[in-house]
């Protein structure tokens, strides 16, 4: 009786369609193994104050504002992410940040991270106000709950509303964490008014001057009075409050953090910047080889399909392709 290795050597083809089966099989199991690697993962801090509604953005042509600008950056950022990488979403309003999850892998959770980024909205803040000082503080103390290190990618237009002075300005030069960070400027040069929507997304109007500037005096700085402002709307062109993307500011507030900057115009841009920063953590992580396997059985295929002849074959398709009239 033949063993199966010497009929395996009379019959190669059978020999390499079997083996190729066998990969596939496996390769279907999705195995990995553990290997030391770089571990990518960011922390995409939204800004999803009032002044994010501004439309001086451009989708597709047409006016975006800076929050749908910002939710089509991410979408296309995070698509963009090899398996691996890791992600969490969080979200500034008034002098605070509110952790959405901490990170989690993009190819197992795509449609989860991609419905959260869809969904962001401006009625998601819990303060009228926008605070980028003491958010920076707000956002470093996130960091250090989460189970895991990761990469503050901050977006925002830079507002400060109140409107910063001696007595509201936080002063950052001792300010620790920023390093790794990249705060990403959303917005154009050119004043537009800030649009005042109801609880339905619908515009009444644009906000007024009055309307921006609170309280007098200490109740201004009071973190008590953080959002309180009235719901007058501007008459006239004139009192309108115009808001811009304050590219001067936000250069100044991230080299007080230590951290790096990016106009966000360019997706490609911001995602070059991200590349850039430098992985959260060196881990042994689990590495799917389905793909290796599944690549190494059409291999098999090709040959078992070739033959032990594979110039003859190459030959005789040659000698019919001449021969057909």
């Amino acid at each position: 009786m033949k063993s199966p290795l010497t009929y395996l050597k009379h019959h190669r083809d059978f020999a390499w369609l079997a083996g190729s089966t066998l990969l596939l099989l496996v390769a279907m199991l999705r195995p990995s193994v553990n290997l030391q690697r770089d571990i990518y993962s960011y922390m995409l801090v939204v800004d999803i104050t009032q002044s994010m509604n501004v439309e001086d953005m451009k989708l597709d042509g047409k006016p975006a504002s800076r929050l749908a600008y910002t939710r089509h950056l991410l979408h296309d950022t995070v698509a963009s992410m090899p398996c691996g990488t890791r992600v969490s979403i969080a979200l500034f309003a008034g002098a605070g940040a509110a952790l959405l999850y901490s990170p989690i892998e993009v190819c197992q959770n795509y449609d989860v991270i991609q419905d959260t980024i869809a969904h962001l909205e401006w009625r998601q803040a819990w303060s009228g106000n926008s605070r980028l000082r003491h958010g920076a503080q707000a956002i470093a103390h996130l960091i250090t709950t989460m189970r895991e290190p990761a990469r503050v990618v901050f977006l925002t237009d830079g507002e400060e509303a109140p409107r910063l002075h001696a007595f509201n300005t936080l002063d950052l030069a001792g300010f620790q964490g920023g390093s790794g960070w990249l705060v990403v400027g959303i917005g154009d040069d050119q004043g537009t008014p800030i649009p005042k929507l109801d609880e339905n997304n619908k515009m009444m109007g644009f906000w007024s001057a009055d309307s921006m500037r609170m309280q007098p005096g200490v109740a201004q700085i009071s973190q008590e009075n953080i959002g309180a402002r009235n719901d007058s709307v501007a008459a006239s062109d004139n009192e309108r409050v115009y808001s811009k993307l304050d590219e001067e500011y936000l250069k100044k507030y991230t080299a007080e953090l230590g951290a790096a900057y990016v106009r966000g115009d360019s997706i490609i841009r911001v995602q070059s910047a991200m590349s850039q920063l430098k992985p959260a953590r060196h881990d042994t992580a689990p590495f799917e080889i389905n793909r290796v396997l599944a690549g190494l059985a059409g291999f098999m295929l090709l040959i078992a399909f070739l033959g032990q002849h594979p110039l003859q074959m190459l030959r005789r398709l040659l000698l019919r392709r001449s021969a057909t009239p």
